[in-house]
């Protein structure tokens, strides 16, 4: 059983930075492959950007791409999103997810993320 408690959101003006930080309960953290997801209203969920156990591989949106960096640091059990040149369309409400696995690998699919936390907000004004 995983829990994960993000943090980090708020309201920011375009340009912006913000980082997310999502906090994982459990001895096990660190054979979980970690994912941010991201739901507007009205929208359905998107992937945003997801990492491996080990931190080695990292993949992105390309919404995102060059202005987003996940991270983990599993001694902490936890991961991050570093939010940079942030946009309004970048608003919404950003959660993050573990995923079990037996390999070292990036997942990109919802439905393959076995924990999910409660989000956090991010408003990017205009």
């Amino acid at each position: 059983q995983v829990q994960l408690v993000e943090s980090g959101g708020g309201l920011v003006q375009a340009g912006g930075s913000l980082r997310l930080s999502c906090a994982a309960s459990g001895r096990t953290f660190s054979r979980y492959a970690m994912g941010w997801f991201r739901q507007a209203p009205g929208k359905e969920r998107e992937f945003v950007a997801a990492i491996t156990w080990s931190g080695s591989r990292s993949y992105y949106a390309d919404s995102v791409k060059g202005r987003f960096t996940i991270s983990r640091d599993n001694a902490k059990n936890t991961v991050y999103l570093q939010t940079n040149s942030l946009k309004p369309e970048d608003t919404a409400v950003y959660y993050c997810a573990a995923a079990g696995t037996s390999a070292n690998v990036v997942i990109t699919t919802p439905r393959l993320y076995d924990y999910w936390g409660q989000g956090t907000q991010v408003t990017v004004s205009s």
